[in-house]
Formats: structure tokens, C-alpha cells, sequence
């Protein structure tokens, strides 16, 4: 990744209708994802050079309050890997308070993640990077609130993505084309397969190497924008290394969900369901 303020965009896509600010939370409790840092560079960029929005960083669980959320546009979740065992953020940090009894700390968990559905669903922003959509991973409720649930990943590889909808509004940095990236290639479970999402970015499963079985659909999706309750959501898979932020494109690309995400830019975000 190599200057990256250069390559960020210089103004917001679209102007806010007021002053904004997110919620950056970057706290890992499982995978270290060593794009992390690189990610909250980025997040950061994004804001203050564009003047799309301000932003508060964050690796606090007790931020996710509902009085504490409902103050910021969006929130940002950062490739926020919880420990395989629970795949919950919340339960990972409240069980390090050895005075706190199992029961005790899966009711405090849940009030943080019910505290999380609420703001979003109730019209706060949402917006999942990456590693991001496992930090609740093992939750029905967050997966539906993301529109799936993280399966697996083969091996790190050249991907070459493509838009689903080429006029479709958050796309239009792309320029009508797709690009070819090394990421590791995301398939998703559970909530993937309602679809309740409008797709924005694409991968041919068939070109992937190491899957662990042949996908009945061909295209799986990456990147998609939906609602949950009166709130928006966007996720976006690119990317697992820092030196895709490289390409100025996707960062176009990410700032556009940025401002979806957070209530300034209006587009079609009705879902595909089959």
C-alpha cells in the first residue's frame, strides 16, 4: 500500500445533509488481521480528506450501548475476528472478568448485540469490512442484520470481481469494469441464501481454486447494500490485504457504502430475493 491519501478520493461523492460521524470499533478478539491498521488509516482518509464524515476509534465492547450508539451515523465494524469457539466478540471480552459466571456474561454478550440490532434496525448505519461479519458470527439475528454468515475461505488467490449491476449507483467508480485482486475468496452460509440484499460486486466460483465443494450457483456475491428494519447496511469482502487499497477505484467504491451506509446517498437498495 503505497500513498494511500493520494489515491483516496479528494470530496465526497455526494454532499452530507449534516455533520456525520461514525464509529470506527477495530477490536479483535481472534484472527489478527494484519490489515487492521490499514483499514483505520483508510477510514480515516475517507472521512476528513472527503469531508464525508468524522470518526471516533474504537476497541471498547461497552461503546455498543444503545444510548452510546445512537449518537454516531453509522458504525464500522474492522475485521472484528472473535475466538472460533463462541464467535462473539462480547461473550470473548466479558468472560476475561474471571468474577463473572458463565450465565452472567452470555446475558451481558446478548444485551450488546440486542443493543447493536436495535440501533441499526431503529435507522442507524451499518458498514462490514472483511473480516468484520464473524464478530457475531455464530448469531442468527446479526447474520440476517448482515445478510449472511461467514462459511469459509480457500486459500489466498487472484480473484477477478465483477459488478453485478453496472449502472447500479455505488458501482459507477468502477467505470463500467471489474478488477483482479489477490484476496482470500469469502463464501458465505445461513442468511446468505434468502438473498435479502441488492449484490454489488461478484466472483465466478468455478474459477476458484480450493473450494470445498462445487457451488450450485456459479456467481457468488461479495459486496451488497441492504436495509434491516429502518436502518442500512453495507458489506464489502475486498479485502483481506492492505494492498488492495492500492487501487483508487474500490476506494471510490467504499466511500460510496460509506455514505449509503451513513444516509447521504440514495440508491436502489431493494433486495434480489429469489
Amino acid at each position: 500500500m503505497r500513498n494511500l491519501e493520494a489515491k483516496v478520493p479528494s470530496k465526497a461523492t455526494v454532499k452530507p445533509m449534516k455533520k456525520r460521524t461514525v464509529l470506527l470499533f477495530s477490536l479483535f478478539t481472534g484472527f489478527n488481521h494484519w490489515t487492521v491498521p490499514h483499514t483505520d488509516e483508510l477510514v480515516k482518509l475517507l472521512g476528513t480528506k472527503t469531508g464525508a464524515f468524522d470518526f471516533v476509534l474504537s476497541k471498547n465492547i461497552n461503546d455498543f450501548t444503545y444510548e452510546k450508539l445512537k449518537s454516531f451515523d453509522a458504525i464500522v465494524l474492522n475485521n472484528n475476528c472473535s475466538k472460533p469457539d463462541n464467535r462473539n466478540i462480547f461473550y470473548d471480552v466479558l468472560a476475561e472478568n474471571k468474577q463473572l459466571k458463565e450465565e452472567e456474561i452470555r446475558v451481558k454478550a446478548q444485551v450488546f448485540e440486542d443493543d447493536l440490532l436495535k440501533y441499526v434496525s431503529s435507522g442507524g448505519g451499518l458498514i462490514v469490512l472483511h473480516g468484520g461479519i464473524v464478530m457475531q458470527n455464530k448469531s442468527p439475528e446479526f447474520g440476517k442484520m448482515v445478510g449472511a454468515s461467514f462459511d469459509y475461505h480457500p486459500v489466498q488467490q487472484p480473484i477477478d470481481v465483477q459488478l453485478v449491476d453496472t449502472k447500479h449507483p455505488l458501482v459507477k467508480g468502477f467505470e463500467g469494469e471489474g478488477f483482479t485482486h489477490v484476496d482470500e475468496p469469502y463464501f458465505f452460509n445461513n442468511s446468505y441464501f434468502d438473498f435479502n440484499f441488492r449484490p454489488l460486486l461478484s466472483m465466478e466460483s468455478d474459477k476458484i481454486t480450493g473450494v470445498k465443494e462445487v457451488p450450485k450457483d456459479k456467481i457468488k456475491y461479495l459486496a451488497w447494500i441492504k436495509k434491516y428494519g429502518e436502518g442500512r447496511v453495507f458489506y464489502c469482502s475486498p479485502s483481506h490485504n492492505p494492498q488492495s487499497l492500492d487501487n483508487p477505484k474500490l476506494l471510490r467504491f467504499l466511500l460510496d457504502g460509506f455514505q449509503y451506509a451513513i444516509g447521504d446517498l440514495k440508491c436502489d437498495d431493494s433486495s434480489m430475493k429469489r
